[in-house]
């Protein structure tokens, strides 16, 4: 019985990993042979080898491409994502350590109100109109307001079920100690919070990051070009350069895809420890 049980576990891993290199791996390999072939062969779309190797022609191609517009969107994508993530974690932070140690009616809408914001959808037009009444419109700093509000509501959820795992003695013994309301988040609870923070960085900076439709409804013109948007550089009605394009689309998956790397056992000790204990 035992043998037959670790068969079958044996086979269902097996056929998971399938599944995930046919999902995940695959697509990868596809973009990364396409990107490195000519422009007539990569235009074939066949998943096969390159009879010439030009990927990092290519890359360089993409690159230098309209006097060097990638640098241009990638610093643009990097201060639209840091400005955002920084919003975040401060505003996230604070409302879910004061819904989270407040048992009043305002605490409960503020909960709601959060829960409320993952579930509608953002309305663009209203959002462009107050945009322009404020003159924030077709900047980056608009446009990290509207990415703050709309991703705010999923990092309290998750630093307010990880700050419920943090017990209010700790708390008391701060205030006891003669700590303000102040100096107890930011000397005790913020630190404590650092795996759910990693989390939330993460996750929000990857989310902002690979966004596409928000730069493109909110930063429309050349000078506030974000990485996602120069896809648009390769394709045309009549000529598309699929070289270049799947080349542009390596470049801009490098940085997310490194941050992923590296911080992915924090992210999911942040979760898995919000969902557990809170």
């Amino acid at each position: 019985m035992k043998i037959r049980n670790e068969l079958t576990r044996t086979l269902i891993d097996i056929i998971t990993l399938i599944v995930v290199s046919i999902l995940f791996i695959v697509p990868f390999i596809f973009i990364f042979l396409t990107a490195s072939k000519p422009q007539a062969e990569a235009a074939q779309f066949e998943f096969s080898l390159p009879t010439e190797f030009m990927l990092f022609q290519n890359l360089w191609e993409v690159i230098e491409f309209r006097d060097y517009r990638m640098l241009l969107a990638l610093w643009n994508s990097t201060i639209l994502t840091v400005g955002s993530v920084i919003l975040i974690v401060i505003l996230a932070a604070g409302v879910a350590f004061v819904i989270q140690r407040r048992n009043d009616r305002l605490a409960s809408f503020m909960s709601t109100l959060m829960l409320t914001g993952l579930i509608i959808p953002p309305a663009v037009v209203p959002t462009i109109f107050v945009l322009q009444e404020i003159g924030l419109y077709k900047t980056i700093i608009g446009l990290i307001f509207v990415e703050v509000s709309i991703q705010l509501p999923f990092a309290v959820l998750i630093l307010r079920a990880f700050m419920a795992s943090i017990p209010r003695e700790i708390d008391e013994a701060a205030i006891i100690d003669g700590a303000s309301s102040l100096q107890l988040f930011r000397l005790v609870i913020l630190p404590l919070l650092q795996p759910a923070i990693i989390t939330i960085v993460v996750v929000s900076a990857v989310v902002i990051y690979n966004d596409f439709t928000l730069p493109l409804y909110f930063l429309p013109g050349n000078e506030n070009v974000t990485a996602q948007l120069t896809l648009f550089s390769f394709i045309s009605q009549f000529s598309s350069r699929w070289d270049l394009l799947f080349a542009d689309v390596i470049i801009i998956t490098v940085p997310p895809l490194v941050m992923y790397i590296f911080f992915q056992k924090q992210i999911v000790a942040g979760l898995t420890s919000g969902a557990v204990k809170g």
